[in-house]
């Protein structure tokens, strides 16, 4: 299972829409849902070079990081600025029943996906009952 936290996530917002900037790095949208035997993330981050994204994991937390730049020269000026730039992050805690060591990742018009596996110990599997009839009776 997916968990996030990230309880100053809208006041992050709210700061970045009043004063213009963000004391900590912007927020990516997410989407992740669960499709069969694995839970897909997709990270919105339209603009940034695929080359600016990192993603580790260390002890079941899953850290995103991108960065997106102006694409205007920096003696240019400015007419409008509304599409932030800057770092990126997000982070994401995976539950011990996901698969960490096999995490795929691919970049696409503008939207990472990643792709994580439910662990094999974690699928529901069947258990065999064995019957009353294979049991040896003692004689007293």
């Amino acid at each position: 299972m997916l968990m996030r936290t990230d309880p100053f996530r809208e006041f992050d917002r709210l700061a970045q829409q009043v004063f213009g900037s963000a004391a900590r790095p912007a927020a990516m949208a997410m989407d992740a849902y669960r499709a069969g035997d694995e839970f897909v993330v997709h990270f919105d981050i339209p603009g940034v070079d695929p080359e600016t994204i990192e993603l580790d994991v260390e002890r079941n937390v899953l850290n995103v990081r991108a960065e997106r730049g102006s694409p205007a020269p920096e003696d240019a000026e400015l007419i409008a600025a509304e599409r932030p730039t800057g770092t990126f992050t997000r982070q994401l805690f995976l539950g011990d029943t996901l698969d960490a060591d096999r995490i795929d990742a691919s970049y696409d018009s503008g939207v990472l996906t990643l792709r994580i596996p439910v662990a094999e110990a974690a699928k529901p599997r069947r258990i065999e009952i064995s019957g009353g009839s294979d049991r040896k009776q003692l004689s007293g």
